[in-house]
């Protein structure tokens, strides 16, 4: 599953395609926001896991530095990033909350139904967010404890790495204009 949330845990994009386990690289490159190139608009960035690539184009997808970190500046670039993406884990918490055994019931489905219900619950989601039902995540839900990331696979051809762009704003979070 993919997902994009914005600012205020709203999910803009949600992707469920592949079943089991598969790296997190293939499910972006299989989708349309990938393929498209249309999102983020000029000017915006995205925030992703360590388990994606650093990427400037076809999408500017900016990752955490991978520890240990090298300085101050890194550091306190990934603890900001950290806390921006802190959203979508929040936002997951809230929807695993709210309908934890509907999920928990996709999972005993048919593998072509689960999909369908795991993007109506975020559907739902959204439909309670823009009627002001809010909800605090449950403590013990709200962040996912995942084992670390597989190794990040390789850049394509299409692609350019977001390092600049990375080293650029983590200055520009420290007070340094590059």
């Amino acid at each position: 599953m993919l997902t994009i949330c914005d600012a205020n845990g709203r999910f803009l994009y949600v992707y469920v395609a592949y079943p089991g386990s598969v790296h997190d690289t293939r499910v972006m490159k299989g989708s349309s926001f990938y393929k498209a190139k249309r999102y983020p608009p000029p000017g915006y960035i995205l925030l992703g896991d360590g388990g994606y690539p650093c990427l400037d184009t076809p999408i500017c997808l900016i990752t955490p530095y991978k520890e240990p970190v090298n300085g101050a500046v890194q550091g306190r670039f990934n603890y900001y990033h950290s806390r921006g993406r802190s959203i979508v884990e929040r936002a997951f918490g809230i929807m695993k909350t709210r309908w934890r055994s509907t999920l928990f019931w996709a999972l005993e489905v048919k593998p072509t139904f689960a999909p369908l219900v795991t993007a109506s619950c975020a559907f739902l989601h959204n439909v309670c967010l823009d009627n002001g039902d809010t909800l605090d995540p449950d403590e013990d839900i709200s962040r996912d404890n995942l084992d670390p990331q597989p190794p990040r696979e390789p850049m394509a051809l299409n692609e350019t790495p977001g390092n600049v762009t990375r080293d650029r704003l983590a200055a520009m979070i420290s007070g340094n204009r590059p």
